[in-house]
């Protein structure tokens, strides 16, 4: 029985009342019946702090509140009743959190688990939160491998927090690989500069920044240091300067600033929802971002780069998300839900006209051929590229797989890779070989309870 076709990558949970609560990799919790009918949202993100997903739901005792993860980062553990919708922050920065019978409140921090006194009825914590479980698998979405039955027994698959630490590495379109000379970090949001000769991309730590690589010297130079949230850049067309998302001032909106770290970030848009960057136009007068609100979702707007005026290009209760200028400016790519689960479209732009669908078995991330003849985009751990024609009139042809690989996939939409300015190298992230070793095991701790008492005793709550 198909209760609904919205993924689930970040968790779900069946109550005791006969509803599923779920959530899709970006976007609120819902629950659905599982007798079947319509999702109901449960959750509301709060976008002036920059949520834009929520994960990882857990019911209390009783059915009448559940734990979840608002994201993307940090992490932080909230709680939220049922009845009236009220939802509060514990205080916690963490994944897949889990309230035990033996009274104690589970999550996973950078592969620990983590364990800290809770009353589920006063939603109060009791103490100060303790390791008791390390190396604990976690997956790069944040979710960890470990279940604790009612009776006490815990059974987990040793590892670490998968994907945190990735490698910088050129992938040919046959799939051979290069890594760059620099450490592994928690690089996200690659971006190949349009000359060729530098790399912008963010590290995901508590404070994301965004730093710039140098490809002759293979140095890494820092270039935010305003708010704690800077990343997801993306260059202006001349080279010039970069656009990022920034919280220095609050709320999560689009800032840009000179590439060579001169001067200071200027504001572009203005706004309570929370906006994202992805494309210039090839004038450079125009940029394509994701608004993210509370009643449409994801939606994509144009930005005026002349008088910073924004107005919607398309705007519907499914998610459109990543749009991506063509070369020749005249067609718009994106990712939409409408069909259920995420695919490419193609749109010419400004219209009119209709969409082109340009993957068939599900697709996220697309980024052009620079030459304009290709769009690639991911499909799992496939990178795919379907052959554009544009003139005289717009044509796509059956898209092919050009590798695979255990590359890291993106958390919502937007492409954690790019493709060099001639299309035939491709940067991407790749976990750390400790990161990506596969489980050969799971361990399994019986009467778990009792040892879990003595490390965090739950007396003084």
């Amino acid at each position: 029985m198909t209760l609904t076709t919205d993924t689930v990558p970040y968790g779900a949970d069946w109550s005791p009342q006969g509803t599923i609560l779920l959530t899709n990799n970006i976007g609120p919790i819902q629950q659905i019946s599982d007798t079947g009918g319509p999702l109901q949202q449960l959750t509301h993100l709060a976008l002036d702090r920059g949520q834009t997903q929520h994960g990882w739901p857990s019911l209390l005792p009783g059915g009448q509140a559940f734990l979840f993860v608002a994201g993307p980062s940090p992490q932080r553990i909230l709680i939220q009743s049922l009845s009236s919708g009220e939802s509060q922050d514990l205080g916690l920065v963490g994944a897949s959190p889990r309230y035990v019978n033996s009274g104690q409140l589970l999550y996973v921090q950078d592969g620990n688990l983590m364990a800290v006194g809770f009353d589920p009825i006063k939603f109060q914590l009791a103490g100060t939160p303790q390791p008791v479980v390390q190396g604990v698998m976690q997956l790069t979405n944040g979710g960890a491998q470990y279940s604790v039955s009612a009776t006490g027994s815990l059974a987990y698959i040793p590892g670490s927090a998968a994907g945190t630490n990735r490698h910088l590495v050129w992938v040919s379109r046959s799939g051979s690989e290069q890594i760059l000379p620099v450490p592994p970090h928690t690089y996200v949001y690659p971006r190949v500069s349009p000359d060729g000769r530098q790399l912008a991309v963010s590290f995901r730590d508590q404070n994301s920044q965004t730093w710039l690589y140098d490809f002759g010297r293979d140095s890494l130079t820092r270039l935010t240091f305003s708010g704690t949230e800077n990343e997801m850049p993306v260059w202006t067309r001349d080279g010039k300067r970069l656009v990022h998302i920034s919280n220095q001032d609050g709320r999560v909106n689009i800032y840009w600033q000179a590439a060579d770290g001169s001067g200071g970030l200027e504001r572009l848009t203005n706004t309570q929802e929370t906006e994202v960057p992805s494309s210039f136009s090839p004038d450079g007068q125009l940029l394509a971002y994701v608004s993210i609100n509370a009643t449409t979702g994801y939606d994509i707007w144009i930005l005026h780069m002349s008088d910073h005026k924004a107005e919607p290009f398309i705007k519907t209760p499914f998610t459109e998300s990543a749009p991506r200028f063509s070369p020749d400016g005249r067609w718009l790519a994106y990712v939409s839900d409408e069909s259920g689960r995420y695919e490419i479209y193609v749109q010419p732009y400004p219209g009119p006209g209709g969409k082109y669908q340009i993957s068939t078995e599900g697709g996220s991330e697309p980024v052009w051929n620079p030459s304009g003849k290709e769009l690639f985009y991911r499909s799992g751990d496939k990178m795919m590229a379907a052959e554009i024609t544009t003139t005289p009139s717009f044509s796509v042809g059956k898209s092919k797989m050009l590798f695979q690989g255990s590359y890291t996939p993106t958390t919502g939409t937007f492409p954690f890779y790019d493709v060099s300015p001639d299309g035939q190298h491709f940067l991407m992230l790749k976990p750390t070989e400790q990161a990506g070793t596969a489980p050969t095991q799971i361990n399994v701790v019986l009467n778990w309870f009792e040892e879990l008492k003595q490390k965090v005793p739950v007396g003084t709550r």
